[in-house]
């Protein structure tokens, strides 16, 4: 729109040789930007300029230049730029880009990228077979690229909009009771027993249990520190660094019931030293999973308990049910178990000692009950 004078206020309108009109304006950086089309009249351009500066007004405006971005492309620059991601969630992040978003959107220009047209990728996902938890993965992973272009302004809008699309709902996994846990533990190999024991009543995660040291059982106090775990890629690379979250760095109590299976590991199968592991393989290496399936022999005997399929991490699930079946609050269990929170995990370490001791205890007398304290 131009003033009483004759100027234009915002932008500028030019005659091009072919006698269509061309608008150019700054966007909010600054730079001069040329619109995507041309017009047969002047008055025309001028509607368009006016809706462009109406959008940068009220922060609807996107760069066009930009918005032709593809999705496969900016999708791997939104991987790289965030750093603090750990090496296993950009190798699962990448692996969901490649299998399942590049083969079908990443050629298409970010621009391009509607409601509907995510909707029917997700429709091939499902049409094709691909597990619910791998879509509902692969659809957060495509909405928080998405939802950065919208922040960064390519896109008007995120068009990841489709309800409940993001949602997982794993199976239910089993629960073992706690004669069941001894009865595997007992089928294990003798340098595996208390691994198992320990994993299940701490609740702990195989990446933790395997990167225990010496230092972090304290046996007379009859806790166990988590420090740091071990991460597999697909590669084979193997990653000592922190816990999965800030949560995950604790310390948990364990049943007395178990102590002395510790004891026993720890003078026949561990080194001596503050920094020796654990739990290590027959020759005194770092435990890896696949390793530990093949030495504990664990399909045999996960059928011989009636538990085929069960997984490592259902120890886990099994700890967690059990803790919480000792009638301790939300909060108390959320800081045994490592899972993260709003508040630090350290202002309630000192609150919860007490209460994760509880829990221990109530563990202990279900092991008691179950007459397979050994």
């Amino acid at each position: 729109m131009a003033n009483k004078d004759g100027r234009r206020r915002f932008g500028s309108i030019r005659k091009l040789p072919s006698g269509r009109f061309q608008i150019r304006y700054p966007g909010p950086d600054g730079r001069i930007r040329t619109g995507e089309s041309t017009y047969a009249t002047e008055r025309g351009a001028d509607k368009a300029l006016s809706l462009v500066e109406a959008k940068l007004i009220t922060g609807d405006w996107t760069d066009p230049q930009r918005s032709k971005v593809k999705l496969g492309e900016y999708a791997e620059k939104w991987i790289r730029e965030r750093t603090s991601l750990r090496p296993r969630t950009v190798e699962i992040y990448r692996g969901l880009l490649r299998r399942y978003i590049v083969p079908h959107l990443g050629n298409v220009p970010l621009g391009k990228i509607e409601t509907a047209v995510v909707r029917e990728w997700r429709a091939t996902l499902v049409g094709k077979g691909v597990g619910a938890s791998e879509v509902a993965k692969s659809y957060r992973f495509l909405r928080a690229v998405l939802m950065t272009a919208a922040d960064d302004r390519i896109i008007p809008r995120n068009p990841c909009r489709i309800k409940g699309a993001g949602e997982e709902k794993p199976e239910e996994r089993p629960v073992l009771t706690v004669a069941q846990v001894f009865k595997l533990a007992d089928l294990m190999p003798e340098r595996l027993r208390a691994l198992l024991l320990l994993a299940t009543f701490a609740s702990l995660r195989w990446g933790e249990v395997a990167a225990l040291r010496r230092m972090d059982l304290d046996l007379r106090a009859g806790t166990v520190s988590v420090r740091q775990q071990h991460v597999e890629l697909d590669t084979g690379e193997l990653i000592v660094g922190p816990p999965k979250s800030r949560a995950g760095v604790r310390t948990v109590a364990i049943p007395s019931g178990i102590i002395p299976a510790l004891e026993q590991h720890l003078a026949k199968f561990t080194d001596p030293g503050d920094h020796a592991l654990i739990f290590t393989g027959a020759r005194g290496g770092i435990f890896r999973r696949s390793n530990f399936r093949r030495a504990a022999n664990w399909a045999d005997a996960t059928r011989k308990i009636g538990f085929p399929g069960l997984h490592f991490h259902d120890l886990r699930h099994t700890g967690n049910t059990l803790a919480a079946g000792s009638g301790a609050s939300l909060r108390d269990l959320m800081e045994r178990m490592g899972h993260d929170s709003v508040r630090a995990a350290m202002i309630y370490q000192h609150s919860t000692a007490q209460a994760d001791r509880k829990i221990a205890d109530a563990m202990n007398s279900m092991i008691e009950e179950a007459g397979t304290d050994k």
